[in-house]
This record gives structure tokens, C-alpha cells and sequence, in this order.
């Protein structure tokens, strides 16, 4: 069960970085393609899409069924927000 839950968070943290990729691309053409950071921001939102849904199970809740889909969103959702905290914490370093 927690392997299907990682795949999912993983997907939702792939899905977030080829989205946020391609609408750079369309928006400012000349975006390099960081493998490094790319990979690291799937691993992260896998992590933490299973830990979220790992909690959520271990509280009680009937909701073992959906766990999958939950732990995709929050990869998406958590990968998005650990995005954008770089990018203000980067900003700031300059």
C-alpha cells in the first residue's frame, strides 16, 4: 500500500514539474532544463504526498481507499509550494 502511495506523490510532483516547465517554455522560450533540480523536486513531493497520506491514515480515518489520490495531490500541491519558496529564498540571497 505505502509503494502505491509514493508512486502517486511522485506522480503528482512529475506532473507539477512538467507543467511548471512547459509554461515557462511557452512564457519566456529560453528556460534551461535543470535535471538536477527537476528530480530532486519529484523526490520531495513523493515524500512528502506519503507522509501526508501516511498521517491521514494513522489518524483514524476511513479513508484507506483514496489514499493513492491524495498522496498525488499533495505531491502536486507540495512540490508547487516548495517551488515557489525557493524562488522567494533565492531572490533573497541575490
Amino acid at each position: 500500500m505505502y509503494i502505491q502511495i509514493l508512486i502517486a506523490g511522485f506522480g503528482g510532483g512529475l506532473i507539477r514539474g512538467i507543467v511548471g516547465y512547459t509554461k515557462h517554455q511557452y512564457a519566456y522560450k529560453e528556460v534551461k532544463f535543470d535535471v538536477f533540480y527537476f528530480i530532486t523536486m519529484i523526490f520531495i513531493s513523493g515524500i512528502i504526498g506519503l507522509l501526508v497520506a501516511v498521517s491521514i491514515n494513522e489518524s483514524g480515518l476511513e479513508l484507506e481507499g483514496i489514499l493513492p489520490a491524495i498522496a498525488f495531490i499533495i505531491g502536486y500541491a507540495g512540490g508547487d509550494f516548495l517551488d515557489n519558496v525557493y524562488k522567494i529564498l533565492a531572490k533573497k540571497v541575490k
